[in-house]
């Protein structure tokens, strides 16, 4: 790991000790009714200016020292449910490492009994694609462990250039995440055929698509004209932002 990727020692274990974490929620809006469907649960760090770091920073950081990563993706699940809204649908971002770090893998996992245990929205976990096939290998093993306890899953990032599609993977959760990517490349005309497949594959299969990135109208005509199920963007800036 570049020394650019991570954060100093000081800032790291400032932001660890004084717990300055947040969360924010963004909308995920179902394209036949406009409503919303449910909620992503997103991680935000501070500094002690109160100014923000970067999520992918702070979890790049924590990944030499298991432990800590483990400590901090609890207190955030922790802080994610309890600020949940009533009655919602909450995705919920798990990293393979953060739920193996504890060394336990079955029913008393703590992430899946911090999930179990939600009264206050219906969790879904979503998982985030990568290019590593142990990556993989532990991520079907997470979800059959959530699965067998009713936990809903989702697959992150889906034709991003730098993750891989894991048929096994893919098979097993409720819904698909579609990256930003594919409407940054939406003139790509074999691209989209790939698209088109994994969306009819979704629908065929009992699965739901959503469509990450969407920042504009035409965004969103294209989401329609492609069957996505659902959408999620700054096209929608219905956020919320708490800090503990």
């Amino acid at each position: 790991m570049k020394h650019e990727d991570c954060l100093n020692p000081k800032c790291l274990i400032d932001l660890i000790e004084r717990k300055r974490f947040g969360v924010e929620y963004q909308p995920i809006i179902d394209c036949r009714s406009n409503d919303i469907f449910a909620y992503e649960a997103l991680a935000r760090f501070y500094n002690a200016d109160n100014t923000t770091i970067r999520p992918d920073l702070v979890y790049a950081s924590l990944h030499s020292s298991p432990l800590s990563l483990f400590q901090v993706e609890y207190q955030q699940k922790r802080l994610q449910l309890s600020y949940a809204i009533n009655g919602s649908n909450l995705f919920v971002n798990l990293d393979q490492d953060s739920y193996f770090s504890s060394g336990v893998i079955d029913e008393n996992n703590p992430f899946l009994k911090l999930f179990k245990e939600c009264q206050k929205a219906e969790i879904i976990v979503e998982l985030i694609e990568n290019s590593e096939i142990n990556d993989a290998i532990m991520s079907l093993a997470m979800i059959k462990n959530l699965s067998k306890n009713n936990i809903l899953t989702a697959i992150d990032d889906v034709c991003n250039p730098q993750s891989m599609i894991s048929t096994s993977v893919i098979q097993l959760v409720k819904y698909i995440k579609l990256d930003k990517y594919v409407l940054q490349n939406r003139a790509n005309e074999n691209f989209m055929l790939l698209v088109k497949s994994i969306i009819n594959y979704a629908h065929d299969a009992d699965k739901q698509v959503i469509l990450e990135g969407v920042e504009t109208a035409d965004d969103l005509a294209l989401a329609n004209k492609l069957g996505i199920d659902f959408v999620q963007g700054f096209y929608y800036k219905k956020l919320f932002k708490m800090v503990k």
